[in-house]
């Protein structure tokens, strides 16, 4: 959503940062395929079809790589939030790298054959319980599976009509993925080369996305794991007023429920749910412009007093009371009934408090 609260549609900087993927994917595999072509030991040769099957494998490889650390990095350094925004569209690239890579295996390997080239993918190696000759292609085309059925509900369409929660559940699907095509580089073109620049290559991308998400998750569960004093009314001690920025908010993570951000919007304090209801984004990493809160992930906006995206829209997230006392915030982790929204704590009727 724009601050003008319509509906995003395409713009110049999505065609530029889809024109830029496209010409990185092309540049990848047009290196790969020369640099592979020229340098092939000798004895040694590779087809050009066989080199660009590595190629455009790789590129998939390496851009779901990115597209899985892209959610970390956003939540280390606001610098990799703009990636956010645009992510569906690598998704979708790296499933069209991927449909080529399986496209061109199944024509020169299968293509040849009385049966049906898919068919005799699955039936050519049967060796499944062998380690050495275990059919790799499987997994490759099981991940390739799962890979589609992300691409083809990546649009809001299906966010809207399936659900935050379940279309989330659902492309959480691509961890799956990445273990099944880790799986089968290192029982494909892993035991078939001799040389390690492959298998070193996997292990540092597997261990740098793992670390990566470790990191991300340690400092999370350190966030959560703070404890809050809660006065007998059951209000929980947030802060301090002067330690909120005017346009941010605080998160917290109550002792039953979603986490909380409170923001601070000029003289006034107010309360959300910090889960957008678009696509589970943390909506107290975004900030206040226009007098909406902007999530940080895409952009989707709601007004601070009642919870409420601006009409015409209708996604709604839960608001929770706030007060202050001798200058310290305080919110109620029950929420709010949906027809009656928390009104706003005022910092300066607050300064005559006590």
């Amino acid at each position: 959503m724009a601050h003008g609260y319509r509906a995003v549609q395409w713009n110049a900087f999505k065609r530029m940062y889809d024109l830029a993927l496209v010409a990185g994917a092309a540049t990848y595999v047009i290196v790969f395929t020369l640099a592979t072509l020229s340098v092939a030991p000798p004895g040694e040769s590779y087809s050009e079809i066989q080199v660009l099957i590595r190629a455009f494998g790789g590129a998939a490889f390496g851009l779901l790589h990115l597209i899985l650390m892209i959610g970390p990095l956003a939540r280390l350094t606001p610098r990799a939030k703009p990636l956010l925004y645009n992510r569906r569209h690598m998704g979708v690239l790296c499933f069209a790298l991927a449909l080529i890579h399986a496209s061109l295996v199944l024509l020169w390997y299968h293509g040849f054959s009385d049966l049906n080239p898919l068919v005799s993918l699955l039936v050519s190696n049967p060796r499944y319980a062998s380690i050495g000759g275990f059919p790799f292609e499987s997994l490759g085309l099981l991940a390739l599976a799962i890979l589609f059925l992300m691409a083809a509900t990546s649009h809001d369409f299906w966010n809207a009509n399936l659900g935050p929660v379940v279309w989330k559940s659902l492309h959480m699907a691509v961890y799956a993925a990445y273990a099944l095509l880790v799986a089968h580089v290192m029982l494909g073109v892993v035991q078939y080369e001799r040389s390690l620049i492959y298998p070193m290559l996997v292990s540092a991308g597997a261990t740098a996305l793992v670390g990566l998400h470790l990191t991300v998750g340690w400092r999370e569960w350190a966030k959560d794991r703070a404890a809050f004093e809660m006065d007998r009314e059951g209000w929980l001690r947030i802060a301090p007023v002067s330690e909120l920025i005017d346009g941010r908010a605080k998160i917290i993570a109550p002792p039953h429920g979603e986490r909380i951000a409170i923001f601070r919007n000029g003289d006034r304090v107010l309360a959300l749910s910090n889960v957008c209801r678009h696509q589970g984004g943390p909506l107290g990493e975004g900030r206040i412009i226009d007098g909406c809160v902007v999530c940080p992930w895409h952009g989707f906006q709601y007004l601070p007093e009642t919870g409420r995206s601006p009409p015409p829209f209708v996604e709604r997230v839960d608001t929770f009371r706030t007060r202050i006392v001798d200058g310290i915030v305080y919110v109620h982790p029950a929420p709010c009934p949906a027809d009656a929204p928390a009104a706003p704590s005022l910092i300066r009727e607050s300064a005559h408090v006590g």
